[in-house]
């Protein structure tokens, strides 16, 4: 990568990243630019990072950024371009990541990659998170996702897992049971507007995010309806099914994800049991059947990625697969697929120091700016260096 590009990240966990003469220069990491001073931070920080590469004497052809228009470091990256006289390159979110592990590893040729997060806007203004791409330099592709959620409430199902239960309930034919299961905890009227909007269609956009999945499952197995932290949900999931693990290493996993004509990956099948299990482990009080379940869903789901991310390798002729987004984070999913990757023939390769989540998608950003800025492109390990503010 011998582009000098300098690149702002998203919003969550931000952090900006220079790329000049093969060595990656990182920012301190900003955390959410919902806060004015992280967003003073990382005006400063890539003011700073201008100024290195300027003092190098290579100043920087491009400012990538992410696709989302309203996000902080969007506008950051746009005024300063203008002001410097160069482009402002947006770069999918998702195609950040994993083009950030391309860079970190050196790869070379084409790969293909699950990005696996929240919400990252995606190239046609949608919603995604549950994205399988190809990858061969400057181009890429969008093979397939996870089967799309609607988001009763926009945002506020983000924040109340309970929520896309029910919208799981809904796309599985099953909407007759939202108010009877979650009347309860969160209110009758409250549960019934939300099964309103999801047959109105009303404030529900879809979206394909494996962690409002996560969401689904933790809140199917009444382990989680509200959260008060990012992940918080997904992360009671993951214990649930890791009690579990230790207590029977050998548990199966749950079987019924399917891959549609579409090329979506359809969770539906695999999410229903969990709803079935969760009735009856109340009624029984079974704590261990709920954590069992959870594991299940987890392999479940790990296989399935596995089969679908295989398949793909092999339609595309590459042995060469990449995994990358904040879901990841989880040992159980990544452990598990990594195995069955790898058993598959497939060489595997993970996010670097940064880890898989935001804070290392600067560096993507980069990596895919640098891919267009040069012709042919290059394919070398990207070395770190840090810039401490």
């Amino acid at each position: 990568m011998t582009s000098s590009v300098l690149a702002v990240g998203a919003w969550l966990k931000n952090a900006a990243c220079l790329v000049l003469e093969g060595r990656a220069h990182w920012s301190p990491v900003h955390g959410d630019l919902s806060d004015p001073a992280a967003c003073e931070a990382l005006e400063a920080s890539v003011r700073a990072l201008l100024h290195r590469a300027a003092a190098k004497g290579r100043p920087v052809q491009a400012i990538a950024h992410d696709l989302h228009p309203d996000f902080f470091s969007t506008r950051l990256a746009i005024a300063l371009a203008h002001e410097l006289g160069v482009p402002a390159v947006g770069v999918q979110h998702h195609h950040a990541h994993l083009g950030a592990v391309v860079a970190e590893h050196g790869l070379e040729g084409p790969v293909v990659g699950l990005a696996l997060d929240g919400i990252g806007l995606g190239s046609d203004g949608g919603l995604w998170g549950g994205e399988l791409l190809w990858l061969d330099g400057p181009r890429w592709q969008r093979l397939g996702h996870l089967l799309p959620l609607a988001l009763p409430g926009g945002d506020r199902a983000a924040r109340e897992p309970w929520r896309m239960a029910a919208s799981a309930l809904h796309a599985a034919d099953r909407a007759d049971q939202i108010v009877p299961r979650f009347g309860g905890p969160v209110g009758e009227p409250v549960a019934a507007g939300v099964r309103q909007m999801l047959d109105r269609r009303v404030n529900c956009p879809l979206t394909s995010s494996t962690g409002r999945w996560f969401d689904a499952a933790a809140a199917a197995l009444g382990l989680c309806l509200r959260q008060q932290d990012e992940a918080q949900a997904a992360i009671a999931l993951e214990q649930a099914a890791a009690r579990a693990l230790a207590r029977h290493p050998a548990l199966p996993p749950l079987p019924g994800a399917v891959v549609d004509d579409a090329g979506r990956l359809d969770l539906r099948p695999l999410l229903m049991p969990l709803f079935d299990t969760a009735r009856a482990a109340s009624a029984d009080a079974d704590a261990h059947a709920a954590d069992a379940a959870a594991a299940g869903f987890h392999l479940g789901l790990a296989d399935a990625l596995g089969s679908w991310l295989s398949d793909a390798a092999r339609r595309h002729r590459t042995h060469t697969v990449v995994l990358g987004g904040g879901c990841f984070f989880n040992r159980i999913l990544r452990e598990r697929l990594v195995r069955q990757l790898s058993l598959a023939g497939l060489s595997v390769h993970l996010p670097g120091p940064h880890g898989c989540g935001d804070a290392g998608l600067a560096l993507g950003q980069a990596w895919v700016t640098a891919q267009q800025c040069q012709t042919p492109p290059a394919h070398h390990p990207v070395e770190e260096a840090f810039l401490c503010a």
